[in-house]
């Protein structure tokens, strides 16, 4: 991650865990209907759950909105990893 995203306010609302908003989003790695990893200005975070959709995604505001019935969310410092090769060697 570059300086100036690392300095990007990052928070997070829960609403009746159905309704999870985030902000600070730089990416989203990968996403199904049970986990969704996305990279954020603190760190790598894995929302699961299920019937998750991602109802708003904007890279350029790094807003994030995801609905669905939210289980659990998790900060990671390591990185997630990209494709199979990554998950082979690490």
């Amino acid at each position: 991650m570059n300086e100036e995203f690392d300095r990007v306010k990052h928070t997070l609302k829960l609403e009746n865990r159905e309704i999870l908003e985030l902000s600070g989003i730089k990416d989203v790695e990968a996403f199904n209907e049970d986990e969704i990893t996305a990279t954020s200005s603190m760190g790598d975070i894995i929302i699961k759950g299920s019937s998750l959709h991602v109802d708003e995604l904007n890279l350029e505001t790094g807003n994030l909105r995801v609905s669905g019935k939210i289980g659990a969310f998790m900060y990671s410092d390591k990185p997630a990893g990209k494709g199979f090769w990554n998950k082979v060697f690490s």
